[in-house]
């Protein structure tokens, strides 16, 4: 069966949950822009509704024009109804849309784990009984390649993942699969699973909404980086020359700093432009109970992104250890860098590959652009200009 239709100028529409994220944001403007309608769910935050939050979107997309194509629904999938009205509801489950469910609570942390399960898993239940209800047509999950568990070298196009898990959010993404792909079966609902790596900027623009993963850890070296050339140019370097760091004749600061890994990996990328390209070819060509590898074809290793790293902030020194590092004495800024990088540890380590053969054939074998060092610095140069961020916070 497929996901939806190729037929050119019919007007579809689709219910649309994480509008306000990075991968759902981008996607609500891209079929904005092929002319589809959109009815969106979520939340308002810190007082700004949703209504505020999507329109703050639309203007970063530059489609303040397509508002009318846009209806936004304030819901919560863990109260009944989906927490609106009955009159509301009744609506929603007339319209027998396709969903896409983009929602999703990305954080890693330990101590988090029953906002993150929430969020991911027991919030299915609304989202589901919507699908149920409505009779969709569809049900399309944005979910992740590491929802596939860690132990393997290939991962295959099948959903559940290996039991094993890098942290709470692989496990709970996983767990939804399962939900999704159990409750979706029992009623015969279509359904796709798509999973894409790590997300970065535009490859084109290098704009972006989120600066998170590959961006965090040039964020943390700039930041290490920033007090030691402050302590350089105001304090004559006497704290720096303790650790060995020094600037040269030509303003590249020599900063030593070992990253001790377990093993050599490499990180898998794709840009944003790529993810909402291969999405919208699955949502058209999707077949009922596919799994679909968003990831790249030539993952990135870790030396050349350590060297992208030092080009752009204009740094020496670091190197990285693969192996045990019990016992090591690490330096003040070793030790600052290495509990930053915590969380992302087994990415940055991760050996692992994709099966992406089903993603092969829905985009007609659509190549991910490669990360080379002019794209990096454009999507760093972004994210700088716009201070990682910081910029967004009264917008969206």
């Amino acid at each position: 069966m497929s996901g939806g239709t190729t037929d050119k100028g019919r007007e579809r529409t689709f219910v649309l949950t994480g509008a306000t994220g990075f991968l759902g944001g981008h996607l609500m403007a891209a079929l904005l822009e092929r002319g589809d309608r959109l009815v969106i769910l979520g939340r308002r935050s810190k007082g700004i509704s949703l209504d505020e939050r999507i329109s703050g979107y639309l203007d970063w997309f530059g489609l303040g024009n397509r508002r009318d194509r846009v209806e936004t629904v304030e819901s919560d999938f863990l109260r009944p109804l989906c927490g609106v009205s009955a009159e509301r509801y009744e609506a929603l489950r007339g319209g027998s849309w396709p969903i896409i469910h983009c929602a999703s609570d990305t954080r890693f942390f330990e101590l988090k784990r029953r906002e993150i399960t929430d969020a991911n898993v027991h919030s299915l239940k609304g989202i589901l009984g919507l699908a149920e209800d409505s009779r969709a047509p569809f049900f399309h999950y944005v979910s992740t390649a590491y929802a596939a568990g860690t132990g393997r070298f290939l991962c295959p196009e099948s959903p559940g993942g290996s039991g094993e898990f890098a942290n709470v959010y692989e496990e709970t993404k996983a767990r939804a699969e399962r939900d999704i792909m159990a409750f979706c079966t029992r009623l015969s609902i279509p359904f796709t699973l798509i999973r894409p790596s790590i997300v970065y900027g535009d490859s084109r623009t290098g704009r972006s909404t989120r600066f998170n993963a590959l961006y965090f850890h040039v964020k943390s070296l700039q930041f290490i980086r920033d007090i030691y050339l402050n302590d350089v140019r105001t304090n004559a370097g006497r704290k720096s020359r303790e650790h060995g760091v020094s600037l040269d004749e030509n303003g590249i600061l020599h900063l030593p700093l070992r990253i001790f890994l377990p093993q050599r990996g490499s990180l898998n990328l794709v840009p944003i432009d790529y993810f909402v390209s291969a999405s919208l070819a699955i949502l058209d060509q999707a077949k009922a109970g596919f799994v679909y590898h968003v990831t790249s074809h030539d993952p990135k290793n870790l030396e050349e992104l350590a060297a992208y790293c030092e080009s752009f902030l204009k740094i020496k020194g670091i190197e990285l250890h693969y192996g045990p590092s019990s016992g090591t004495v690490l330096s003040p800024p070793e030790a600052l860098l290495d509990r930053f990088i915590e969380a992302y540890r087994p990415y940055l380590a991760d050996m692992r590959s994709f099966d992406r053969a089903h993603t092969d054939q829905a985009t007609g074998g659509l190549r991910v652009p490669g990360l080379t060092y002019e794209n990096f610095k454009r999507c760093m140069d972004y994210a700088v200009a716009v201070n990682w961020g910081q910029r967004y916070k009264s917008s969206f």
